[in-house]
């Protein structure tokens, strides 16, 4: 196979994005020709490896079974996940773990939160949402914009939640092309929120969206050879578990931007949830973010347009340039306080709406980041959010933390807390 052709990159949003995104569609095409292959017969054997999984996940609801992998948080702590558990998260990279906290203490880590948000008069000083992920419940946040709460903080660096991030880091090829690109064993502890959404609450939820970045996926250096299989004619040889280059790629600025590498988002249930409660959809086939990637540059999209993604905005995911995968969107099984839910970093997802929600629905969002030069240099501006407890870069500007003196304090930090944040 002859040198694949040079495609233009930008390490920063370009001034004129229209021509940018021109000029680096003509280039990936021309790359593809190259190969001896066209975007359509490339694009086809993407499709075709979807539509096989789409199939399968309808036969399975078909079947009453449950699409979502659920393993017990006694068999990863063990070792003993079974093989065929195993290739099931690989296939739907998706999972829900069973008791991965005892309910009690789920429970208490709930009020411990509403203990101390109250405890500091949050409400009387909400000033409305930073940023529109989710909107109010009432007179109250929906998403409350608080990140060093001891229950955040302890859940964190506990020993059970290590046990799972490993787990799911193991998923991964890290070592690939010459180079180790993270370590397993480590998390680098990225501080997110909490949702706490009421009894009786009616939501919009979330449509459904992925996170790994925008136009960056396309147009960086780091993520053109994350992507190469799809661009150089090796289509067949693309890995959606492969971490190769990954961990380089830095992501063009905006208010929806995630500045480190997750193998998993995630979330920790404080409260139980019924599946059909404005719960967590996903299009659980890893997979996918080769169609997504290939897609804009088939004959039907405008030569200034990739489906939709631009800078600034999350990346979408719907009915007009994807309906293959819109068919295959599933929604997690009822979990209880306790249990947490993991997708894969590039996975397809959104937040079903809810009237009159029955029971609460409440989470904490903990990833798994491990540790990697890219989620290295965030956790210098992390522990400077945490010692000020301000809001961390990644989120708005709020800080209502900096004068709570009952958050999490540095001599809290246990081992696994102080490596994540880069202390020893």
């Amino acid at each position: 196979m002859t040198t694949p052709l040079a495609v233009p990159h930008w390490d920063s949003p370009p001034a004129d994005l229209p021509s940018a995104v021109r000029e680096v569609k003509r280039a990936l095409r021309a790359r593809i020709a190259a190969s001896g292959r066209t975007v359509d017969e490339v694009f086809a054997v993407v499709e075709q490896r979807i539509s096989i999984e789409v199939d399968a996940i309808a036969a399975e609801k078909a079947r009453g079974e449950q699409v979502w992998p659920v393993i017990d948080y006694d068999d990863i702590a063990a070792g003993t996940v079974s093989p065929d558990a195993v290739a099931k998260l690989q296939r739907r990279g998706c999972l829900v773990v069973r008791g991965h906290f005892p309910r009690e203490q789920a429970l208490a880590w709930d009020q411990g939160i509403v203990d101390y948000v109250e405890s500091n008069q949050f409400f009387e000083n909400y000033r409305g949402p930073g940023d529109d992920f989710f909107g109010s419940v009432g007179s109250k946040p929906e998403i409350y914009p608080i990140y060093w709460s001891p229950a955040q903080m302890q859940a964190r660096q506990s020993v059970r939640m290590s046990n799972v991030q490993k787990f799911l880091n193991s998923q991964w090829t890290h070592a690939s092309e010459g180079a180790q690109w993270f370590d397993p064993e480590r998390d680098s502890l990225y501080p997110d929120r909490i949702r706490r959404r009421p009894p009786g609450a009616t939501s919009g939820g979330l449509g459904t969206h992925l996170d790994p970045g925008t136009l960056d996926l396309w147009m960086t250096g780091a993520y053109q050879q994350a992507f190469r299989h799809l661009f150089d004619g090796t289509v067949e040889q693309y890995d959606p578990w492969d971490a190769a280059y990954r961990t380089d790629g830095p992501q063009y600025p905006g208010s929806t931007m995630c500045s480190v590498f997750r193998t998993f988002q995630g979330w920790t249930a404080l409260s139980d949830m019924a599946h059909d409660q404005g719960v967590l959809h996903t299009v659980p086939i890893p997979a996918a973010m080769a169609y997504l990637m290939l897609r804009p540059l088939l004959d039907d999209v405008p030569d200034d347009d990739m489906c939709g993604v631009t800078v600034n905005q999350v990346f979408p995911a719907n009915g007009e340039w994807h309906p293959l995968l819109m068919e295959a969107v599933t929604g997690i099984p009822d979990v209880s306080a306790g249990d947490s839910v993991w997708w894969h970093c590039d996975m397809i997802h959104g937040v079903a709406p809810v009237e009159d929600q029955v029971g609460w629905g409440n989470v904490m969002y903990i990833p798994a980041a491990p540790w990697c030069p890219r989620n290295e240099r965030y956790a210098a501006s992390v522990r400077e959010a945490f010692t000020t407890g301000s809001s961390p870069s990644d989120f708005p500007e709020e800080h209502y933390e900096r004068t709570w003196s009952n958050r999490f304090a540095v001599d809290d930090l246990n081992e696994t807390g102080r490596r994540g944040l880069g202390l020893d």
